[in-house]
């Protein structure tokens, strides 16, 4: 499967981006690759919806805010209903840097892994890097999902990462909720995924802030810890 032949859908969540948005559907069609865009507009009280809207993108709006979880779900069963390949999730707020869609697809266009994280850290490329307390939840759940499944990954909070088709529809199907993006690593893991990372720069946010606070970060590190440790004791299926 190549990039000319494979039907790809990059998958935007965003919630109150009318900031960034019309900034980061450029910044992707700026490939110059075949690819679609699915914006899900998580319940925005913003514009939004119409600054998407306005460059010709899918828009699916959801009723209210369901959270990152329910909206990349959202971006999920929309490519599943539309047969599409390859699903990436990209944030909303720009801080992704569209130049590594090349990097973050390649394994999957050469059958070569069913998820691909993009990293900071994977090597030193002078990007933005996170706050404090969130680097301190990045190490914690690197050591936890190293110590729980074996894999080591660098940046498993990161929300830019690729799907193929099986992955696609078991995300589908069912989808971790708040900060869902270490308990997805977990997920892929123990049906067997084959999971790979490659370095990706991020950039700081323009417009807008995070929806994320340090008190915030402390309760999802609880609460994804105790999902995730759920997770290990559930009964193991295989990736189909």
């Amino acid at each position: 499967m190549n990039s000319a032949s494979a039907k790809i859908l990059i998958i935007v969540p965003a919630f109150n981006e009318s900031g960034n948005i019309i900034r980061t559907i450029a910044d992707i069609r700026g490939q110059k690759m075949p690819i679609d865009i699915a914006v899900i507009d998580d319940g925005s009280t913003d514009s939004t919806a119409q600054e998407a809207s306005s460059t010709g993108v899918k828009v699916i709006s959801l009723p209210f805010n369901l959270g990152i979880g329910g909206a990349v779900q959202t971006g999920f069963q929309y490519a599943l209903v539309n047969q599409y390949d390859v699903a990436v999730q990209m944030d909303g707020d720009g801080q992704h840097d569209a130049n590594s869609l090349v990097k973050i697809l390649t394994p999957i266009l050469e059958d070569k892994a069913d998820m691909v994280i993009g990293s900071r850290f994977i090597e030193e490329n002078g990007g933005f890097k996170s706050s404090f307390i969130r680097r301190v939840g990045i190490r914690f759940f690197v050591r936890l999902i190293n110590l729980l499944t074996g894999l080591n990954v660098t940046d498993p909070t990161s929300g830019f990462r690729a799907h193929n088709k099986k992955m696609i529809a078991v995300f589908a199907r069912q989808y971790p909720q708040d900060f869902p993006e270490p308990e997805a690593i977990v997920v892929a893991k123990r049906l067997g995924a084959r999971i790979v990372e490659t370095s990706v720069m991020m950039r700081k946010r323009e417009d807008g802030q995070s929806s994320i606070r340090q008190l915030k970060s402390l309760y999802y590190m609880v609460k994804v810890t105790f999902a995730i440790c759920l997770h290990m004791i559930r009964p193991q299926e295989r990736l189909k």
